[in-house]
């Protein structure tokens, strides 16, 4: 029987990205034989400096869909990306990204998923989501707390400015919508639902977790919901209705329907299709 789990990737469409530890095996097959839409083997924080080593080798033989290699400025990156060369994973997870760290890459391996969690590495968003390896950003919140001296706050307004800008940058650069900051509760089943919602509501199509028992409620929460769907079904039936008749703008329900209410109703109708598949 093979050691390895074999899982192909929609990088484009995850909800969920369910990082475990490069060097616990226990925690890794846990991971991978989970309902996570992607899950990612840390090679980063999550592995001691001493287990580096014995975790590249772990995952050599699991052979996981996607790796967090350790940050380009780290004496580790240089045997993480021969692991990369080696397994060809549906795609890596770059901490710490910087349009500079993102060469050093190298133009030609798998899809990057790059998180932003620096002030520099905000304030360059754009340029990086640009770089032609980058599929989709993921904010995260801890370090870049640290540098910026945020506090937390129940309203997560401290981050509001960074979610906009790795939003605003994904949609600009044209890749996917970024996934949201990590709730580190894995017990707050009510904050994290919050969380969600308000991640949704600023335009995250997904979120990083860190145990399994957080999947059910990102997944319920970025994907559309029934009145939702009733709302976009109506407006495109109205829309091609009302075109046919030589109207570009009219009313529905007392609200003015234009081409932009149509195109969000479209993609929230192709975001369940979407869901239904995975």
């Amino acid at each position: 029987m093979s050691s390895k789990v074999v899982r192909t990737v929609d990088l484009l469409h995850a909800r969920s990205l369910l990082f475990a530890p490069g060097s616990d095996e226990r925690k890794l097959r846990s991971a991978l034989g989970s309902a996570a839409d992607a899950v990612v083997a840390d090679l980063e924080d999550a592995v001691a400096p001493a287990q580096k080593d014995e975790a590249r080798r772990l995952v050599a033989k699991l052979e996981p869909p996607i790796v967090r290699v350790n940050g380009a400025d780290t004496m580790w990156f240089a045997d993480d990306l021969a692991l990369v060369g080696k397994l060809q994973p549906d795609a890596i997870v770059l901490p710490k990204a910087t349009p500079d760290a993102v060469a050093a890459l190298g133009p030609e391996g798998p899809p990057v998923i790059a998180i932003v969690e620096t002030a520099a590495g905000l304030r360059t968003a754009y340029e990086t989501a640009s770089s032609a390896r980058v599929a989709a950003l993921l904010l995260g919140a801890v370090d870049l707390g640290a540098e910026l001296g945020l506090e937390p706050r129940p309203d997560g307004l401290e981050i509001l400015y960074a979610r906009s800008q790795v939003v605003v940058d994904s949609a600009a650069a044209g890749i996917r919508p970024p996934f949201d900051i990590v709730h580190l509760d894995v017990h707050d089943e009510q904050g994290l639902d919050e969380e969600c919602r308000l991640a949704r509501s600023l335009g995250f199509r997904g979120k990083a977790c860190i145990h399994p028992g957080q999947l059910d409620v990102v997944h319920r929460v970025f994907v559309p919901t029934a009145e939702e769907l009733a709302w976009a079904g109506r407006v495109v039936n109205a829309y091609e209705r009302e075109t046919g008749e030589g109207r570009g703008v009219f009313a529905l329900n007392g609200a003015m329907v234009d081409l932009p209410v149509v195109e969000r109703a479209r993609r929230i109708l192709a975001e369940a299709e979407r869901s239904e598949r995975t």
